[in-house]
Parts: C-alpha cells; sequence; structure tokens
C-alpha cells in the first residue's frame, strides 16, 4: 500500500507541476494582453479564450494537489485537538468521501466531455480557439486526479489505523498545515 500512495502523489506531483506551467503561461499572457491592449491597440480573441482556457488546468489539476499538500481547507481547530486515532478516523471518512464524489462528478461530467468532442466545439466567436473539448476534458480529468489523491488519503489513514509505518507526508515539516 506504501508503494502505491507513493506511486499516485508522484503522479498528482506531476499534474501540479503542469498546473504551476499552466499559472506561469497565464501570468504572461495576461501581461502580454495588457501591453498589446494599452500600447498598441490590439486585442486578439484568441489570446483572450487563451487566458481564461489557462483556468481550466490550474484549477482542475491544483484541487488534488492542493489536497497532496495539506493546503485544501480543514477545521484545524477541532481537528488538532484530537488524538491521532480521531485525526486518522477523520481522514479515513474523508479520504472515503473525495474518492465518491469525485468519482459521481467525473461520471456526470464524461457525456458532457464527449457531446463537445463528438460536434467538434470550438469558440462561436470569429477568431476564437477551436478544440474546446479539450478544454472540457479537463473536467473528468481533474475530479480522477482528486479520486487518486483521495485513495491515497484513504491508504495512509487505513495504514495509520492499522499500525503500519505510514510513508511521509508530501507536506514539509516545517509549513503549517492549512
Amino acid at each position: 500500500m506504501a508503494s502505491l500512495i507513493e506511486s499516485i502523489e508522484y503522479g498528482i506531483g506531476i499534474l501540479g507541476g503542469f498546473a504551476r506551467l499552466c499559472l506561469l503561461a497565464l501570468v504572461g499572457l495576461v501581461a502580454t494582453d495588457v501591453l498589446l491592449r494599452y500600447f498598441f491597440s490590439i486585442s486578439p480573441v484568441g489570446l483572450q479564450e487563451l487566458e481564461w482556457h489557462l483556468l481550466s488546468p490550474i484549477a482542475l489539476l491544483g484541487i488534488s494537489y492542493a489536497l497532496k499538500h495539506r493546503a485544501d481547507v480543514r477545521v484545524d481547530v477541532i481537528y488538532d485537538r484530537l488524538p491521532d486515532g480521531g485525526k486518522q478516523l477523520i481522514d479515513l471518512i474523508s479520504g472515503t468521501l473525495t474518492v465518491v464524489i469525485a468519482l459521481a462528478i467525473t461520471w456526470l461530467s464524461w457525456p458532457y466531455v464527449m457531446q463537445s468532442f463528438h460536434l467538434a466545439e470550438g469558440s462561436p466567436d470569429p477568431g476564437g480557439l477551436p478544440y474546446r473539448y479539450l478544454l472540457k476534458a479537463f473536467i473528468p480529468l481533474g475530479f480522477v486526479a482528486l479520486a487518486l489523491q483521495g485513495l491515497a488519503d484513504l491508504l495512509r489513514a487505513v495504514l495509520a489505523l492499522s499500525g503500519t509505518p505510514v510513508p511521509a507526508s508530501p507536506t514539509a515539516p516545517d509549513q503549517p498545515n492549512a
């Protein structure tokens, strides 16, 4: 189980790296768009659409990456006061709920993405971007990644409850939990 947890979190780290690159690209695109608009009175539609297209991988892949690094929102006032067994039980329940909800959203979003693919959906705006279905594909991909990270958290809690050594948490020791 420990190697499965590490493999899942390694993959989530790769997806998180991609989301970080998209964020860097978004900052560059916004700066470029502002410069083009105010200094040259140019405002390409495709550039503007690409900006909000980049939000999809940032948000949808960033969710699982944030969960991996414990940057998610928890009620730490209560959680921190619980004994280790109580924390592990909450982690087990929250991991299970994360997997179930993420898989349900993945299942429900699949027809939406496939409809877009079959229509070869693109931007309705002149000069807009084609292949909008690629953008929409981040919905099930992001929630599969979230389900996998939830599974890793669930397995980590199972190992902790059984008294088995647990792989090190990806959160650095000097970083406080969010």
